[in-house]
């Protein structure tokens, strides 16, 4: 889980998360970006990163997404998945990031993100939690809290939300329910 390697510091910004915020290429996907002959894009996300969001809905968490891409893909995933906010075609992430907390009520203080490129960099700085993938790039990696084990697209969202309920001791009565108990 990683939680115990996070300074108090970074375990006492992850209680105060109320909005989880998440890139799409090289997070909820792989970063590869796949054409047919037509021309239409195909994305592939990965069902262990939609629970993991569902979880954290689940706990009162609201979630968002930020992408720099438009696609009807990543709209009917975050449908799917009851995000509450969408932001696509945004590569002013912070921009976008300060447009949703006003929208939101939410603030910097309650806020994590996770990103892996360039375009992330000042969204994850400028949140209470940033967070990143071991395939993103090494600035992006110098500058995050914390990075996941898994790459993109291969269920590093799903260890970002639970790393996150864990912080907020809700990640163990959820994991409960699954049992039956």
């Amino acid at each position: 889980m990683q939680l115990e390697s996070l300074t108090p510091q970074l375990r006492a910004a992850l209680k105060s998360i109320r909005l989880a915020v998440f890139d799409v290429d090289g997070i909820l996907t792989d970063g590869r970006l796949n054409f047919l002959a037509d021309g239409r894009e195909v994305k592939s996300f990965h069902t262990l990163d939609g629970l993991g969001i569902k979880l954290l809905q689940r706990c009162g968490i609201e979630t968002a997404i930020i992408t720099g891409r438009r696609s009807p893909q990543v709209e009917q995933r975050a449908e799917a998945l009851g995000i509450t906010y969408l932001r696509q075609g945004r590569e002013d992430k912070l921009t976008a990031l300060r447009e949703l907390w006003e929208q939101s009520g939410h603030n910097a203080e309650q806020t994590a993100y996770i990103g892996d490129d360039l375009p992330d960099l000042s969204a994850i700085i400028h949140s209470a939690f940033g967070a990143t993938v071991p395939n993103g790039h090494p600035l992006v990696r110098r500058e995050a809290d914390w990075c996941s084990q898994a790459a993109g697209g291969q269920g590093a969202a799903r260890e970002f939300c639970e790393l996150i309920l864990a912080a907020q001791d809700k990640l163990d009565d959820l994991y409960a329910e699954y049992r039956g108990c």
